[in-house]
């Protein structure tokens, strides 16, 4: 999580101890709505980012999963998140629908 200090013109994004101490000069915009406009930005790509790799980590396990019931289990739950994500656009409707085609061979084919 980056902590925002605001100076004249400028935005100065400090990032925590665990990241480094690289600081992002970014400019500052001029008008209420544009900086409203910002934070709600940060916090949609925050929450996206994290939708995002909830649905890899499942995927992946989906994907390295042997049982066949277990995978018949997820595969509905994964198909779902990934409806969600394209239906936001975080990804691409064509790239959910490989994804969820491609793990539904993949489902098949498990003895």
């Amino acid at each position: 999580m980056f902590l925002t200090v605001a100076y004249s013109k400028k935005v100065v994004y400090l990032p925590s101890q665990k990241l480094g101490t690289k600081l992002e000069f970014k400019e500052m915009a001029n008008h209420k709505s544009s900086i409203k406009r910002i934070r709600s930005n940060d916090a949609k790509r925050t929450e996206n980012r994290y939708y995002a790799k909830t649905t890899r980590n499942a995927v992946n396990k989906l994907r390295t999963t042997t049982s066949k019931k277990e995978a018949q289990d997820l595969l509905p739950k994964v198909s779902s998140m990934l409806d969600k994500l394209a239906k936001k656009s975080v990804i691409h409707k064509n790239k959910a629908g490989n994804i969820k085609s491609k793990l539904a061979k993949k489902v098949a084919a498990i003895k």
